[in-house]
């Protein structure tokens, strides 16, 4: 929602103060959808050009990840705290092998079924079952583990940075595509050079549209979206850091409970639950 507001005040305050200070819209009006066709189309071309269909289908897909904003809230927070709690606890006391059924069939597991948002998050379940794997063929040393979960994590961080790592790209390039957009216009008015003044005049404006649009794209529109879509995915890749740091934990032969401890002090400050909504959600948990 901020996006859009933001992008509205950007509309409405840069054509206000243009129109406040004297201008007339009937020259960007006209000059618009030919330069806009041809900065849009420039920049979609080389976009989908420099990127793999999977990219620029993820793409699209991000920009409206965008509008929505992070995935995962405070809520989730609490149910990867006792979910992992419940496995930990389960290990701690019974062993590998009574994780057995709900880490080879997470999808029936009476445990994971308790947190259907996770359940569905293939990452999530994933990095979690798959930790609990390497302990059964022990490989279980803490500083080993962690680094095989910590190239995991680089490897699905880099995946989902692609998008607005593009939409950057093409934010750089924006400013020089609406030079060229406004080379071609002074070329058209090149052409036209026994014209009337007032028709040349028009001519050149319109050529400036060019410049103007690709500049105010890219800096108002496309940047703002690329650096909104990489703060949405640095927040959530932080939602997988907390299933590392309870497994690290849980290796250095922590109880459960500081296990889950030392997760919840790595959420960060704004999703943060506090020690005693975590103790409350874990007794409603414990009575459901």
């Amino acid at each position: 929602m901020n996006i859009i507001i933001g992008f509205i005040l950007v509309v409405v305050l840069v054509f206000g103060g243009f129109l406040l200070s004297g201008g007339e819209m009937g020259p960007i009006l006209h000059a618009l959808p030919f330069e806009g066709m041809m900065i849009g189309g420039a920049s979609l071309g080389a976009f989908v050009a420099a990127n793999s269909f999977g990219d620029v289908i993820g793409t699209f897909k991000a920009v409206l990840k965008s509008l929505k904003g992070p995935k995962w809230k405070q809520s989730d927070y609490i149910d990867l705290l006792n979910l992992m709690y419940g496995l930990t606890k389960i290990y701690q006391r019974d062993g590998i092998l009574a994780l057995d059924e709900h880490i080879e069939n997470p999808n029936e597991s009476s445990i994971f079924s308790q947190f259907p948002r996770i359940q569905h998050d293939h990452f999530a379940i994933d990095l979690i079952t798959d930790s609990f794997r390497m302990l059964a063929l022990q490989f279980d040393d803490p500083f080993q583990t962690e680094d095989v979960i910590n190239k995991k994590l680089k490897k699905h961080h880099h995946e989902a940075l692609a998008p607005p790592h593009g939409l950057q790209t093409v934010a750089d390039g924006l400013p020089a595509i609406g030079i060229v957009a406004a080379v071609l216009g002074v070329i058209k008015t090149m052409g036209s050079i026994d014209k009337p003044p007032a028709v040349l005049g028009e001519m050149i404006g319109g050529a400036l549209v060019g410049t103007f649009l690709g500049v105010f794209l890219a800096y108002c529109f496309v940047a703002p979206l690329s650096s909104r879509l990489t703060a949405i995915e640095e927040q959530d890749g932080a939602f997988y850091s907390v299933i590392r740091d309870i497994f690290v934990a849980l290796l250095q032969e922590h109880s459960p409970t500081i296990c889950v401890e030392i997760g919840r002090g790595n959420i960060p400050s704004t999703l943060q639950p506090s020690f005693y909504e975590m103790e409350e959600a874990r007794q409603d948990l414990a009575e459901a």
